[in-house]
């Protein structure tokens, strides 16, 4: 087995970074078409702030085969697209069995969690909160507070994402949304397919029962 160097890496919570990640990626606005429920809210932000950063990505990734971690943050800004609240695509990994943890750093938000059979679980997080993302679950991060939201992730190397998964089905099942009191709700994605018996045993099938 290849031997990799200990590192050490700082997470800049005013940035919303890994100091010394070797990986970055962002998303804008305008990579999020068919996220959002209201397209006539998400045209009408685009035409203003189409290059606009909802979310960034800085991670390191010592190797790609099992055995090893992956480990970043995440860092989502504030913001809504009608009463929707800004959120990262979601995805379940590639090979389904393999578990992830969110550790929040700054800011509030939610991990809502779907189950290839389609149940909903919703997870809070905030400074300080370990969220723990187990196997097989379908996984979004939301920000539904006023500030950046920042979290450090880890997950196994050979994990991988799926995230079409989402897509295939017209988003996830729930939606998070604003409340009259300013914060937050659950409503029926009315858009979603629920997964017939061969959607469901085809992830599990990516399930890597020898490790």
């Amino acid at each position: 087995m290849e031997m990799v160097e200990p590192s050490s890496h700082r997470v800049d919570i005013e940035q919303g970074i890994l100091d010394g990640a070797s990986g970055r990626y962002i998303k804008k606005l305008k990579d999020l078409s068919g996220l959002y429920a209201d397209q006539e809210a998400y045209d009408s932000a685009l035409r203003s702030n189409a290059e606009s950063v909802v979310y960034e990505v800085t991670d390191q990734r010592p190797v790609a085969h099992s055995g090893d971690l992956i480990f970043g943050v995440t860092c989502m800004q504030p913001g809504k697209i009608g009463d929707e609240f800004y959120m990262t695509r979601g995805h379940i990994h590639a090979r389904s069995n393999r578990p992830e943890t969110y550790y929040g750093e700054n800011g509030t938000g939610l991990m809502l969690l779907e189950s290839p059979a389609g149940e909903i679980r919703i997870v809070e997080i905030s400074p300080r909160i370990m969220c723990y993302v187990p196997p097989l679950w379908i996984h979004r991060s939301i920000n539904v507070g006023d500030k950046p939201l920042v979290m450090s992730f880890c997950y196994p190397s050979d994990a991988g994402q799926d995230y079409e998964v989402i897509q295939r089905s017209g988003g996830m099942r729930s939606r998070i949304v604003s409340n009259d009191k300013g914060g937050w709700k659950e409503v029926d994605n009315k858009s979603y397919k629920p997964r017939g018996d061969s959607d469901i045993a085809a992830i599990l099938a990516t399930a890597d029962t020898h490790s």
